[in-house]
């Protein structure tokens, strides 16, 4: 009969380990249960709390980033404008300079155009004082001697080289002016 006692059941045994049980979960409960549930609490508030500041810092970050982009477009399109800005202004600047040159190019034209006119002005009335000098010197050789047709044609001829070497001086003379 032994070997039933070991087999079988005390109830009282079963309370007093149920009420031994039914205490430790009580104390533990009480004790350790509810720190713990803080602890844990406190962690998940903690951990809340940087995912909080993480989701902030990334919007910031991404604010900062549309507005970082929104100020590259504006300095693209600024840049653009000034861009623009001073290629009307060499056009500009070219135009202005082109106009100058042609107008300079024009007045000199024209005094070159003055000066061959005076030049020539010149020209024409020391041609005109020469010729007006030989048919002098001419009428006077005529008057002093008797002309006969030998005679005249010499005096022609001489007088035409005359002309022909006086006036190829003179034609030096007026191109150096």
């Amino acid at each position: 009969m032994q070997t039933l006692d070991v087999i079988s059941v005390n109830i009282w045994q079963i309370i007093i380990s149920l009420a031994n049980l039914l205490i430790l979960f009580l104390v533990l409960k009480k004790f350790l249960y509810k720190p713990v549930r803080e602890t844990l609490d406190k962690r998940q508030r903690e951990v809340d709390e940087v995912y909080s500041l993480a989701k902030a810092a990334l919007d910031d970050a991404n604010t900062e980033r549309e507005a970082y982009e929104q100020k590259l477009l504006g300095a693209d399109a600024e840049c653009s404008e000034l861009i623009q800005a001073a290629q009307q202004s060499a056009r500009q600047r070219g135009s202005s300079i082109i106009a100058e040159a042609e107008e300079k190019a024009e007045g000199i034209m024209r005094r070159a155009e003055n000066e061959i006119e005076l030049a020539k002005g010149e020209a024409e009335a020391s041609m005109k004082k020469e010729i007006a000098t030989l048919s002098v010197q001419l009428a006077e050789k005529l008057l002093e001697r008797e002309i006969n047709a030998e005679d005249h044609r010499e005096l022609i001829d001489s007088f035409i080289s005359d002309i022909g070497a006086e006036g190829s001086g003179e034609g030096d003379v007026g191109n150096r002016h």
